[in-house]
């Protein structure tokens, strides 16, 4: 079956409620640091605070590995950072489902539960914590590669809304890891191999691109003037640099619709489908055997 046509009925099915959260694999939890975050490893025990469809009071940050299914597993891995606003994670509609979509595609999912800024009463007030989260994050993959089954040359980071200013903090920059470090995980090359921008934030957005710049998948509705115009400036950017990179802008659909599957929007109901177009066009659903020896 046709990867978009698979995916397809699956989306279909989870929209309705046909396919439960019981029936997919739990993810395997993964602190980021063992001791907690440095500077902070106090707070690591203090539960999170979680309702409906969101997730806030995040002092032990951690990532949620949805593995692929062994038998399509195709080596690549996307990290996700869910939106919220730097006040709570939309962890169920930015986070699970588009985790479970990529395991369709024979992709590794991880949801990142990064440190909010913006939460009433964040210790983390005044810095983005999230940032060191995310370089964290993506050393922790690259240094357990072949344990999760990917590629460390095949890692995405996906970002919705304020999670998109999270993937924004670690694209541009060249993100090396520190060889003299004492963990040998801080040692490890911090860059997302490509990304993958939904309706983002416009912080941490570049006005200039390098060469280095990751291929970009970006997405957004033109009435989300504040979240829209920002990718529309990038894709200039990116032109420029003659580096790949796809932008749809849908004419309506406002902020944050998630993964569509809930939207009477057509065009915004199947984007997904254009996210699974441009993944096999570049090359990610091609199965790849995953590299032991890193990069640092």
């Amino acid at each position: 079956m046709h990867h978009a046509l698979r995916y397809y009925l699956f989306a279909t099915l989870l929209s309705f409620g046909f396919v439960s959260q019981a029936q997919a694999e739990d993810p395997l939890i993964v602190p980021l640091w063992k001791k907690g975050p440095p500077g902070f490893e106090k707070l690591k025990d203090e539960p999170e605070e979680a309702e409906d469809y969101w997730v806030k009071h995040i002092r032990n940050p951690s990532l949620m590995v949805y593995r692929a299914d062994p038998k399509i597993a195709n080596g690549t891995a996307v990290l996700i950072a869910p939106g919220g606003g730097q006040k709570l994670l939309v962890i169920n509609g930015e986070g699970r489902d588009p985790a479970l979509y990529f395991n369709k595609l024979g992709i590794t999912a991880i949801v990142l539960k990064y440190r909010l800024a913006e939460e009433a009463g964040s210790p983390y007030a005044g810095g983005f914590f999230a940032q060191e989260d995310a370089y964290r994050a993506i050393r922790t993959l690259r240094s357990r590669a072949k344990e999760f089954g990917i590629a460390p040359d095949k890692i995405g980071f996906m970002g919705f809304s304020a999670g998109g200013e999270v993937v924004s903090s670690v694209a541009y920059a060249a993100g090396d890891g520190n060889p003299k470090a004492k963990d040998p995980i801080d040692r490890l090359n911090g860059k997302p191999n490509f990304q993958i921008l939904i309706y983002p934030g416009s912080k941490f957005i570049p006005t200039q691109l390098d060469s280095h710049a990751p291929p970009a998948f970006m997405l957004a509705a033109i009435d989300d003037i504040n979240n829209s115009k920002p990718l529309m400036d990038l894709i200039q950017l990116y032109h420029g640099a003659k580096i790949p990179a796809e932008l749809h802008i849908y004419a309506q659909g406002g902020h944050a619709f998630n993964m569509g599957y809930r939207s009477t929007l057509k065009t915004l109901h199947t984007w997904p489908d254009r996210l699974t177009d441009w993944l096999d066009d570049s090359g990610y659903l091609k199965v790849t055997v995953p590299q032991v020896e890193l990069k640092k």
